[in-house]
């Protein structure tokens, strides 16, 4: 399977496509090629080193989206209309929202857009045939590059379309130590976008570092 990432040299992205390169072939997509190329030697580098025998292809972001199977759109919500709007070729894709729209004022705040949700966004700006899902949205940034640590989160996955929730929590599992859990419909993506902020209010107030969750 592939699994192409929009956005796949920021922070998010980069780690992302590490966690998930063992188990997949990742295309990290970028607006500036070159920078891909740098962050899939780097990538590819640091997993060898770790014994790990995978490829990371850079790629433009559209091309991350003709190759793969499953789109992760690793970018933040204030570019996330303008950059879609600039690709295609979403049709009869998984495509999966990690993005929550959130501010930093006192205190970290919740801010969607008129949809509800990043991800019913999503939906709305992209074709009727594109399976959009939400997932990851509660696993802290800098934790993906942290590749010594192991994931122990849970993660909510929302969709509209069963079979494509399925095929996520599937990619979900594979990573470190990460549990997939079906949280509803692409509509309940609202209140699973919320827990960011709460949880960096969280770690905040009470000085801690990387607050996820676990349902047991």
């Amino acid at each position: 399977m592939k699994i192409g990432i929009v956005g796949g040299t920021g922070d998010i992205g980069e780690g992302m496509a590490m966690r998930l390169a063992p188990h997949f072939d990742v295309l990290v997509g970028s607006r500036e090629k070159e920078k891909a190329e740098i962050s899939c030697q780097q990538g590819n580098e640091t997993l060898k080193k770790r014994g790990h025998e995978c490829y990371l292809s850079a790629a433009s972001n559209q091309k991350a989206i003709d190759d793969a199977e499953i789109v992760i759109l690793a970018i933040p919500f204030r570019h996330l209309a303008g950059t879609l709007e600039t690709l295609h070729g979403f049709d009869d894709k998984i495509v999966v929202s990690p993005i929550n729209p959130m501010e930093k004022r006192e205190f970290f705040v919740f801010v969607p857009p008129p949809e509800g949700s990043a991800a019913l966004l999503v939906k709305k700006i992209l074709p009727e045939r594109a399976r959009v899902c939400s997932a990851f949205n509660t696993i802290a940034a800098n934790k993906w590059k942290a590749l010594d640590e192991e994931l122990v989160y849970s993660v909510p996955v929302c969709s509209d379309d069963a079979a494509a929730k399925q095929q996520v929590m599937k990619v979900i599992n594979t990573i470190s130590k990460l549990q997939a859990f079906d949280a509803g419909p692409l509509a309940v993506s609202a209140m699973v976008e919320s827990l960011t902020p709460l949880l960096l209010n969280i770690a905040r107030y009470n000085r801690m570092r990387d607050v996820g969750i676990q349902f047991r």
